[in-house]
């Protein structure tokens, strides 16, 4: 053989390694999301859709260079711990935590796999964050908690129902662990707005009737439903017994007043999930969870349902309707 030859095959051989690296697809990433509804309810679905849209928006496609393994809790302590336990197992690069309860069952599992969450409201105090600006663990994401939302719920419940005179706010200890963090504010508030307020705490679906019963006993009541998994998994039965009951109620999200609630007040809970996909894209692309700042919601929205006030006999003010971003009829 020639030397020129020799040369020539000899380069093409060193070239083989490399064309053949060039060739490989690209490897395929593993994104877990663990949410807190069941499967089949139309919120959740909305929010994992605004999740994976915005991925896509950032070049990650489900089945071409990202896996996404979702797990559907459906408010369930039990559930949540082992399909947190799952999506570990399954070797995620990021997991989404859809609220706290989520996190935290996640974060009982892993202290390596980062974690996104949304819509959690207590980081620091439940410990998932060292603080908001330096989070400084594997978790990071996004609060649902404005500190001065319980004094506008009252306020804008004694709008809407100016004769109620005894407020409760309903939450599961089990799965709302930070209560403490909208109950005192609610409480230090409600003498200002001239009323009574009752913690009135719920463990599992068959409290619900019980406890919104027993509160209906005497005249002049409404309720407050706090920001939680359990109570967002059975929004359809919380929304129908304070119809039931008669009582008017303020809830934390939109999707209690598209299931017949009165009026809702909170943040866009959709939104924080397209968020959360900027930091999941900058976790896949080698930025750490600990030095990602938590951030606070930046969308409010204000519902209210005129057909569920008219069934209740309550009169809606037209500034208050003129003020909300969405009126159902």
């Amino acid at each position: 053989m020639q030397r020129r030859e020799f040369v020539m095959l000899l380069g093409a051989a060193a070239a083989w390694p490399l064309a053949a690296r060039a060739q490989q697809p690209e490897r395929m990433r593993r994104i877990g999301v663990l949410m807190s509804v069941a499967a089949d309810d139309s919120e959740g679905q909305a929010r994992l859709r605004a999740f994976v849209q915005g991925l896509q928006e950032l070049g990650w496609t489900d089945g071409r260079n990202v896996r996404i393994d979702t797990r559907w809790a459906a408010g369930d302590v039990d559930r949540f711990r082992k399909y947190a336990e799952e999506l570990v197992a399954l070797g995620s690069d990021v997991i989404l935590a859809s609220g706290g309860a989520a996190a935290g069952a996640l974060l009982q599992a892993t202290r390596a796999v980062p974690i996104v969450f949304t819509q959690t409201p207590d980081p620091v105090g439940a410990g998932y964050v060292a603080s908001l600006a330096q989070p400084g663990g594997n978790a990071t994401g996004f609060t649902n908690l404005e500190p001065t939302m319980p004094g506008k719920w009252l306020e804008l419940l004694k709008e809407i129902a100016p004769r109620v005179a005894r407020v409760a706010m309903l939450f599961n200890p089990a799965t709302a662990s930070y209560f403490d963090l909208y109950l005192k504010p609610f409480q230090a508030a409600a003498s200002s707005f001239g009323v009574k307020a009752i913690a009135a705490p719920v463990h599992d679906r068959s409290d619900l009737e019980a406890v919104i019963a027993a509160h209906a006993r005497e005249p002049n009541g409404g309720l407050i439903v706090m920001p939680d998994t359990f109570l967002i998994a059975h929004r359809a039965e919380v929304t129908s017994l304070a119809a039931r009951y008669r009582r008017p109620a303020v809830y934390p999200y939109r999707l209690f007043t598209k299931v017949g609630g009165l009026l809702s007040y909170g943040n866009d809970s959709v939104d924080n999930y397209r968020r959360a996909a900027g930091y999941a894209d900058r976790i896949l692309k080698g930025e750490k969870p600990a030095d990602l700042p938590v951030q606070a919601p930046t969308k409010f929205e204000l519902v209210i349902n005129l057909k569920t006030a008219k069934a209740l006999g309550v009169t809606v003010p037209s500034t208050l309707v003129d003020r909300a971003d969405e009126v159902i009829e």
